[in-house]
């Protein structure tokens, strides 16, 4: 197996060649080995015995799996770890040279990849501390941009974002505090998937405020990261930051879908961004997205909180024991920073607090009239030697549309976009309210089958037939409506009231029958399994499972909630009706659903009114 093989695969395309038996997975030793070991991306390389022992114990337990793939979601798939993330085997250096303890335990995120199949082939460069969203401010070399090397690949999470944009590995951890996961992806023609916070667990991140952190993921595609999202999705109480999922958000966004940008835009001169972002807009109205401009300062004014307000303390004190003994460690740049911390005192770290909620609160209901908010992932770029002469004032401008994302407590995912006109990738962010997180991903899946870019800087084509995702998630019940909830029906609203999103429109089985039934305001069906049925039309929508009880306590007698058989052998909840309630109705099975069945009624009424 050689790296031009595997180049550029998809977690998919990775799982097939395990399946055809293409590969084995000790062939990753081999693979790992022919890695450039003067890459400035790797802090670190998986030796061939940190390989070995993560080989051994993924066949140990999946020795007796009958259904490897579905109990090993990632199955051999490698994946590289920022360098603050800790993984057995490794020291967690954070882009510090005195740090250089070997990790006993894995990070929890880590670990539950591992359990999932995945292999940690290694530890990735970062701005020191993850402090910066440049990708320079490391003492193990700046990490250059994957398409131009005089430019900055962006930070803290520059290795991870540059060795999935090459191919090296399908998808990488990453953190995010003020942006680290979204604009090395947007310099990189990347996804950057920003979790909600406590959504994934930070236990065993080295942290940069340790109240904001989120462990981010890198991939090619939406799809790999929301796979790896699926994955990490768990709360963990020795996270006091984890959170449990509240499950009452939608699993889509609309179906009118309805976004907001700024009403004024910085690029700080950068023409060829601008026109970028223009051209991300034109696509996006091309998918029927209605754009309209808000008053963007409260943002603004909670942006410029993280670093030019009490939070830089956070910074501080996770690094406290350091700098007080070694404070020559530091890249010159994030001493300046971290040592800002000490200016701040509890006086100021309140009227900050509540500055924030006022603010958070502001945006939260902005955004609630909205799908999301697109944004710039990043509103100019820079070269390597640009930084060194402004490395804060540069570093900024990049954080200009980040900033502001986890202190407000919003969820995001950074898509390509497209490129500029001197072929340096675009990139574009959805922001949505927390727990949003699905409902994004399923929109930045249609935005990539849309634009159809090339996989990163592989050059390698978007994959063909990508399927939506359709299985319901654990925080959404799937639903079969046959009458008066179906879309533009009468009792609709009871489902998109709470948040429930029509996925599919599909059949039962043949085993069941349609009834009118009688007297029911306003009129609704019965529908019932037997042997001498039928398909009858129904459409699937997901109910948050949250709302999924209220949404049944109002179903009338002799309708309730069940099991319902589909045409393609799947069972899901749907409504039934009690055999008693059948007894005067009238079997209207003929018409193969309830909106033919309407229709039929409706034409009558008016050539009898006529």
């Amino acid at each position: 197996m050689s790296i031009l093989q595997s180049f550029g695969w998809t977690i998919a395309e990775w799982q097939n060649a395990y399946k055809t038996q293409h590969i084995q997975l000790t062939d990753l030793i081999n693979w790992v080995q022919a890695f450039d070991t003067e890459d400035t991306a790797w802090i670190s390389l998986a030796t061939p015995q940190i390989l070995q022992q993560q080989i051994e114990e993924l066949e140990k337990h999946s020795a007796a799996s009958t259904a490897l793939f579905e109990q090993f979601p990632l199955y051999g798939i490698p994946f590289a770890v920022k360098d603050n993330i800790d993984v057995v085997g490794f020291a967690s250096t954070a882009g510090c040279m005195l740090l250089k303890d070997m990790v006993t335990e894995d990070a929890e995120t880590v670990r539950l990849l591992k359990q999932a199949g995945a292999i940690v082939v290694g530890k990735t460069n970062l701005d020191q501390f993850a402090t910066g969203l440049v990708g320079t401010r490391s003492p193990f070399g700046a990490v250059p941009n994957s398409f131009n090397s005089e430019y900055v690949s962006g930070g803290s999470s520059s290795g991870s974002a540059s060795v999935v944009a090459r191919g090296l590995v399908p998808f990488s951890l990453g953190t995010d505090t003020a942006g680290s996961g979204r604009v090395p992806a947007a310099f990189n023609n990347i996804v950057g998937l920003k979790p909600t916070k406590g959504r994934f667990s930070n236990y065993g991140l080295m942290p940069a405020v340790k109240s904001i952190d989120c462990i981010s993921i890198f991939a090619l595609t939406v799809d790999d990261a929301e796979v790896v999202a699926q994955v990490l999705e768990q709360f963990d109480v020795r996270d006091s930051y984890s959170r449990h999922n509240p499950k009452t958000a939608p699993a889509k966004l609309s179906s009118a879908l309805h976004f907001a940008i700024p009403k004024t835009l910085q690029f700080f001169g950068d023409v060829q961004a601008e026109q970028a972002f223009q051209q991300a807009l034109a696509q996006l109205k091309q998918m029927n997205v209605t754009l309209t401009e808000i008053e963007f300062s409260i943002f603004e004014q909670l942006a410029t909180q993280l670093y030019q307000g009490p939070w830089v303390a956070e910074r501080t004190i996770a690094v406290e024991t350091l700098l007080s003994q070694s404070p020559e460690a530091f890249d010159p740049t994030v001493l300046e920073i971290v040592q800002q911390g000490k200016n701040y005192t509890a006086l100021d770290a309140y009227k900050a607090e509540y500055l924030k909620n006022d603010l958070a609160r502001q945006i939260q209901e902005l955004l609630s009239e909205f799908d999301a908010l697109v944004v710039p992932t990043s509103p100019t770029i820079h070269t390597l030697t640009e930084m060194q002469q402004e490395p804060i004032q540069y570093n900024s401008h990049f954080g200009t549309y980040t900033n502001f994302t986890n202190l407000a407590d919003l969820s995001a995912l950074a898509l390509p976009a497209g490129f500029r006109e001197d072929g340096l990738p675009f990139g574009i962010s959805l922001i949505a309210p927390a727990w949003h997180d699905r409902a994004l991903a399923d929109f930045g899946r249609q935005w990539q089958a849309h634009l159809q870019l090339p996989l990163g800087a592989t050059g390698r084509p978007y994959p063909e037939n990508v399927k939506p995702i359709s299985t319901p998630s654990a925080q959404h019940i799937r639903v079969a409506v046959v009458g008066a909830h179906l879309t533009g029906m009468p009792l609709n609203f009871q489902l998109s009231t709470r948040q429930a999103v029509h996925v599919e429109t599909t059949k039962t089985s043949a085993n069941y029958a349609l009834y009118a039934l009688n007297g029911t305001i306003p009129p609704k069906p019965g529908l019932a399994r037997q042997s001498n049925g039928q398909e009858i039309i129904v459409e699937l929508w997901d109910v948050p499972t949250a709302r999924f009880g209220e949404f049944v306590a109002e179903i009338p007698t002799p309708l309730g909630m069940g099991n319902v058989e589909l045409s393609d052998g799947r069972w899901v909840k749907g409504f039934i009706c009690e055999p008693y309630g059948l007894a005067d109705a009238e079997n209207i099975s003929h018409f193969g659903g309830w909106r033919a069945y309407i229709q039929h009624r409706t034409a009558q009424q008016l050539q009898t009114t006529y």
